[in-house]
C-alpha cells in the first residue's frame, strides 16, 4: 500500500474546512457563528481531528488507510472487501477510541458500506446499473475530499405505536414532500445525529423497515450540512471549560461528542445525491446492513474506552499504595474488567473472521450473530465496567475536594500531606488519576458513555431480536434429534423450531475464513 498521505487532511485542515461552511447551529440556546471556533463544540472538533491526524502518523498510517480499486483511501471511508478489512477496521476504531474515548467518524464507514449494498440490490431488482453508478460517484467524492459524514438515521418517531404514515405530524419522520425532474424535496426531523454540528455532510437514511404505505418515508440521500432549510439544535461536546485548568475534566474537556437534532424544512436534494426515493421494499436491507456494520464498529469503540478504564484502574491501585499482584480482591476485579472488554472484543474478531461477501456488492459483511452478541455484551456490561473501575479505585474519585482547593493556601498543604498514599506517587499525580476516572465514569460524561453504549446502534431489545432471527437454532434442534435417533415431533414439513438453519454459522457450505490478517503495528 502506498503511504503517500499528502492528499488527506490534517486536523488543522479539517478545522479550516469547517470554517468554509455556514450551517445553522444552535447550542444552549444561542446561534453558533463558527463551529470550528465554538468553545462548547471544541472537544468534538478535536476528537474528530484525531481521525485525520492518525492518517499522517507513520506508525498508524498502515492501519488508518486502506486500498480501494488501486487507490489509497482513509479506512473510515473504505468499503470492506475481505475479513482482513473488517479486522483492520476493528483495530483502527479501537486505537482511535483509546485516544479520544469515542471518535465518531467510523459511523461514516458503516453507512457507506450499507448504502453501497442497498444500491446494488436495487439495481439487480431493476436490471440497471443506475444506483451503483450514483453511489460510486458519491463515494469517490467523499474519499477524494476526505469528508466527515454525519449519519441522520434516527427519526423523532412521534407516537411509537404508529407507523410513519400514521403519524399525526408527518415531520416526526423525514419524508419526501415532492419530486421533480431536478430532484426531491424533503422535510422532517432526525433526533439523534452524532457529531452533527461539525460534519461536512449528512447521510439521510430511514430508521426502520417500511411498508408500501410508508413509501414517502423511504428516502436515502446526501445533504450538505449547510444546505438551505437545515437547522441543527445541538448539545455541547464533552465537558468544555469545566475546571480544565486544574484537571477536573482533563479528558472530556479535550475530547467529547456533541449530538444534535437535525430539522429538515423543505430541503431540496438533487437526484445525483439521492440513493433511493420511495423504494420502500429495500428499507429493511439498508437498516439491517447498517446495524450489522455499526454494531461491529461499536464493539471496537467501547473496547478502546475499556482500555482507558483498565489503565486508569491499575494506576489508581498503584497511587493508593496497593499491589495488584498481592491484593487478590483488587486483582480479581481487574481481571473481571479485562474479561468484559476482551470478551466482547473477541466477538468482533469472530464476526470479522467469519464475515462473508455481500452477494450483490463488493462490501464484506461482519457475521451478524457474533456482531450482535458483542454489541449486546458491551451494551449491558458498560455499567459493570464502571462498577469495576470504581471498585479498584475507591471512593476518593468522587469524595475528593474540588480542584480549586488545590490552590487554596488555607487547605492545599494539608490536603497534599494527608491525601497522599503511595510514597512514590506525589499527591497531585494521585488526584489526577482519581479525577480522570471520575471524568470517565462518575460525571455527566460518564453517564453519556453509559447511555450511548446501551442504546447506540440499537437497543438491547432490538439486538436480541436480531440474534434470535439469525441464530441457527434449527441446526441445534436437529443435532439433538439425531443424537436421540428419533424426531421428537413426527409431523411432516418444516417446523417453526427448525426453520432457522445456518450450518457453518454463515452459509450452507460452512465457513472458510481464509487468510484474514491484520496490519502489524510496532510497539508505540
Amino acid at each position: 500500500m502506498s503511504l503517500n498521505t499528502t492528499q488527506f487532511m490534517t486536523s488543522k485542515d479539517y478545522q479550516e474546512s469547517l470554517r468554509a461552511l455556514k450551517p445553522v447551529v444552535y447550542v444552549d440556546g444561542h446561534l453558533v457563528e463558527s463551529v470550528a471556533d465554538e468553545a462548547s463544540l471544541r472537544p468534538g472538533v478535536q476528537a474528530l481531528g484525531v481521525t485525520y491526524d492518525m492518517v499522517h502518523d507513520s506508525v498508524l498510517a498502515p492501519l488508518m488507510l486502506a486500498t480501494s480499486d488501486g487507490r489509497t483511501v482513509p479506512r473510515m471511508l473504505h468499503i470492506n472487501q475481505s475479513s482482513s478489512d473488517l479486522l483492520n477496521k476493528l483495530e483502527a476504531v479501537r486505537v482511535l477510541c483509546q485516544e479520544t474515548g469515542c471518535a465518531q467518524r467510523y459511523l461514516a464507514h458503516d453507512a457507506l458500506n450499507a448504502i453501497g449494498q442497498v444500491s446494488a440490490r436495487i439495481d439487480d431488482a431493476k436490471g440497471s446499473n443506475e444506483h451503483r453508478a450514483k453511489f460510486a460517484q458519491y463515494l469517490a467524492h467523499v474519499q477524494s475530499n476526505d469528508l466527515a459524514l454525519g449519519i441522520a438515521m434516527t427519526d423523532a418517531k412521534g407516537d411509537r405505536s404508529r407507523k410513519p404514515h400514521e403519524q399525526e405530524n408527518p415531520n416526526t419522520y423525514v419524508h419526501i414532500v415532492s419530486k421533480d425532474a431536478r430532484g426531491v424535496t424533503i422535510s422532517g426531523t432526525k433526533a439523534i445525529v452524532t457529531g452533527a454540528p461539525y460534519m461536512h455532510e449528512f447521510l439521510v437514511m430511514p430508521s426502520r423497515n417500511m411498508s408500501q404505505a410508508d413509501a414517502a418515508f423511504a428516502i436515502c440521500c446526501a445533504v450538505p450540512v449547510d444546505a438551505k432549510g437545515v437547522t441543527i439544535v445541538a448539545r455541547p461536546a464533552g465537558r468544555p471549560g469545566e475546571k480544565v485548568e486544574h484537571g477536573k475534566a482533563l479528558f472530556s474537556s479535550k475530547y467529547g461528542q456533541s449530538t444534535g437534532v437535525v430539522i429538515f424544512d423543505q430541503v431540496f436534494v438533487p437526484w445525483e445525491r439521492v440513493f433511493y426515493a420511495g423504494e420502500w421494499e429495500h428499507s429493511s436491507v439498508l437498516t439491517y446492513s447498517y446495524a450489522t456494520h455499526h454494531r461491529h464498529s461499536c464493539i471496537a469503540a467501547r473496547a478502546g474506552f475499556g482500555d482507558l478504564l483498565i489503565g486508569a484502574g491499575a494506576l489508581m491501585c498503584e497511587a493508593n499504595g496497593l499491589d495488584l499482584a498481592t491484593q487478590s480482591p483488587l486483582r480479581d476485579s481487574m481481571v473481571d474488567l479485562i474479561k468484559i472488554v476482551e470478551g466482547f472484543y473477541a466477538c468482533g474478531v469472530a464476526a470479522s473472521v467469519y464475515g462473508t461477501a455481500d452477494p450483490y456488492s463488493k462490501s464484506f459483511m461482519p457475521e451478524p450473530v457474533f456482531a450482535n452478541i458483542g454489541k449486546l455484551l458491551l451494551a449491558t456490561q458498560i455499567y459493570d465496567m464502571h462498577r469495576l473501575a470504581h471498585e479498584v479505585s475507591g471512593g476518593l474519585i468522587v469524595a475528593l475536594p474540588g480542584p480549586d482547593e488545590d490552590h487554596n493556601p488555607a487547605t492545599a498543604a494539608t490536603l497534599a500531606e494527608v491525601l497522599r498514599a503511595n510514597p512514590a506517587v506525589p499527591y497531585d499525580k494521585r488526584i489526577e488519576v482519581a479525577r480522570f476516572i471520575e471524568d470517565l465514569t462518575a460525571s455527566y460524561q460518564g453517564g453519556w458513555y453509559s447511555v450511548i453504549s446501551l442504546h447506540g446502534g440499537g437497543s438491547p431489545a432490538a439486538i436480541k431480536q436480531e440474534i434470535f432471527r439469525q441464530y441457527p437454532i434449527g441446526n441445534k434442534v436437529e443435532l439433538v434429534e439425531r443424537l436421540l435417533d428419533r424426531n421428537v415431533l413426527t409431523n411432516s414439513g418444516e417446523r417453526a423450531i427448525t426453520k432457522n438453519k445456518q450450518p457453518g454459522r454463515c452459509c450452507d457450505q460452512g465457513c472458510s475464513p481464509g487468510q484474514a490478517t491484520m496490519v502489524p503495528l510496532p510497539e508505540r
